[in-house]
């Protein structure tokens, strides 16, 4: 397991990182998202040892993260810096043999992540020939080639089609199943929400929430709730303490304490019947707003 315990990082008088702490368990897929300058690079880069905490700790199964750790990890950062000259397959290779990877092995390993990416057609072209889409992919495979015991990536998806997404969110969670654990980052809380075990949401350099995805979809739930009748549902307006969000003939979604919500499923009853009744459980999205407006709203109360 990877584990941030109480990252703080400052650079000069500005704070940048509060308390960060964090886990990252092996074989799951981790969700890092937060705002831009919320400090996830920060925090990504501390974990690499690129930067140093000014207090806290990062380890990895226990011990404090080093040399040989960090040599096993695999990286993608968000701005892209491989060699825009050289071809895929050639800086694969020499990647590959950066990490001690004899160059047949090197090879055999980047030849497969190319086809497994929808590259293997363009393993002998000048990486400026691609398109950024492609060079996003290529970057992603150099963050796989020595086959890592730790993932991190920062923004993997930036660029990338649906279909591309798609091949490298299988990529991402095939090599998640194997036990290593995978931090990534990202702005697209949908494939977030689809991919990952765990979510950790940060804004203003603190960790606002965390958990599984269903736990955060629990804990953020809220008193909404969907209904759909046999009859048509217009009459819930009617009833106190009820807040109609949408209504659409026998279909309603309501705001409501659950008091009010179960008194709107009895009259749905004796009206002549329900066939679904179920809390709406918000998506990732709907989570991170929430929980970034509550952050803007405390920092205003205490600026006042």
């Amino acid at each position: 397991m990877l584990q941030i315990s109480e990252v703080t990082k400052s650079f000069g008088q500005r704070r940048v990182l509060t308390d960060v702490s964090f886990d990252v368990a092996r074989g799951r897929l981790t969700g890092f998202v937060g705002g831009n300058g919320a400090g996830k690079t920060t925090t990504m880069r501390i974990v690499l040892g690129v930067l140093h905490a000014d207090s806290g700790t990062v380890s990895l199964d226990g011990h404090a993260i080093g040399g040989e750790d960090l040599r096993g990890v695999g990286y993608m950062p968000e701005e892209r810096g491989l060699y825009p000259k050289m071809t895929v397959l050639d800086q694969l290779v020499y990647l590959a043999r950066l990490h001690g990877i004899d160059k047949a092995g090197a090879t055999r390993r980047a030849d497969a992540l190319l086809d497994r990416l929808g590259l293997a057609e363009r393993r002998k072209d000048a990486l400026e020939s691609l398109s950024l889409g492609n060079q996003q992919r290529v970057q992603i495979a150099a963050a796989l080639v020595h086959d890592p015991d730790v993932l991190i990536l920062d923004e993997p998806f930036s660029g990338l089609d649906p279909l591309a997404v798609d091949e490298v969110v299988t990529v991402v969670a095939e090599h998640a199943a194997r036990g290593i654990p995978v931090l990534f980052s990202s702005h697209q809380l949908d494939v977030v929400e689809r991919l990952c075990d765990d979510v950790v949401v940060i804004a203003g350099g603190a960790i606002r929430a965390r958990g599984t995805r269903e736990e955060l979809r629990e804990r953020y739930a809220g008193d909404r709730w969907r209904m759909t009748a046999t009859t048509d549902a217009g009459w819930v307006r009617t009833v106190p303490g009820v807040r109609v969000e949408e209504l659409a003939g026998v279909a309603v979604t309501f705001g409501a304490p659950e008091a009010a919500a179960q008194e709107v499923l009895r009259g749905a009853v004796e009206r002549g019947g329900v066939t679904a009744f179920a809390p709406v459980r918000p998506t990732l999205g709907e989570i991170f707003r929430d929980v970034v407006v509550d952050h803007a709203r405390s920092e205003k109360e205490t600026a006042a």
